[in-house]
């Protein structure tokens, strides 16, 4: 059943590329090497009619297909994930939208994510250190068992990578900020306070992600919201 299963999902994916579009992927920072360009609503629905294979997931993987590595972090079971293997599928990130997707359906549902953000966001390469701070955003946005301590603890390392002036980096430590901040009042108030701090650091790209998440989490909309949340 098993190779079957996997030859009929890359069939499945093939019937549904869009080669058109792969060439101007790139214009968005998605590399177009082995790309189809299927959306994400329609990955999901072949995820659907797979259900949660880990097997299946780790030979959709190594095919090396940009929409197949996707549909991989959707079928797998995160309780089978080991370190190991998030440490192999870490090295093979070249695009951002793999890099996110992956945290978000993923690994932030693995036992270790935690653990895996203070150890990635020291590293320098520079999807291994996105992946980091994707997966603080993903933790901020999805895990509700989180303590507010423990995303008070993340603050100083956004604040310590904040002048990372690598666009895939930058991006994803301002999006980690800004989740944090947006989870209740009381994270709301330390984010504010960390991103004041990043603002004085002389650096443009710490007064960017500074300004930027600033203005969300200060914003009438996103006070509104965590009023109600009370």
């Amino acid at each position: 059943m098993g190779k079957m299963q996997y030859k009929e999902v890359l069939e499945k994916l093939k019937s549904l590329s869009n080669p058109k579009n792969v060439e101007g992927m790139a214009h968005f920072g998605i590399n177009p090497k082995n790309t189809y360009d299927i959306s994400i609503p329609n990955l999901r629905k072949i995820a659907k009619e797979t259900g949660k294979n880990h097997e299946l997931a780790q030979q959709l993987w190594e095919s090396g297909i940009h929409e197949a590595r996707i549909l991989a972090s959707m079928i797998d079971n995160p309780k089978m994930v080991t370190e190991e293997q998030m440490e192999k599928w870490i090295k093979d990130f070249d695009s951002w939208d793999v890099c996110d997707q992956v945290c978000m359906n993923l690994f932030d549902k693995t036992n270790f994510a935690y653990d895996k953000v203070i150890e990635w966001s020291k590293r320098n390469e520079e999807f291994v250190k996105r992946t980091g701070f994707s997966l603080i955003a993903c933790m901020a946005f999805h895990n509700k068992d989180i303590e507010d301590k423990d995303f008070i603890k993340l603050l100083p390392i956004i604040k310590r990578e904040s002048t990372d002036d690598r666009n895939f980096v930058r991006k994803a430590v301002n999006w980690a900020l800004r989740q944090i901040g947006k989870r209740n009042t009381n994270l709301n108030k330390e984010a504010i306070k960390t991103a004041k701090e990043i603002q004085k650091i002389d650096s443009k790209t710490a007064k960017w992600i500074a300004s930027d998440a600033l203005k969300e989490l200060t914003s009438q909309s996103i006070q509104k919201r965590l009023e109600g949340k009370k």
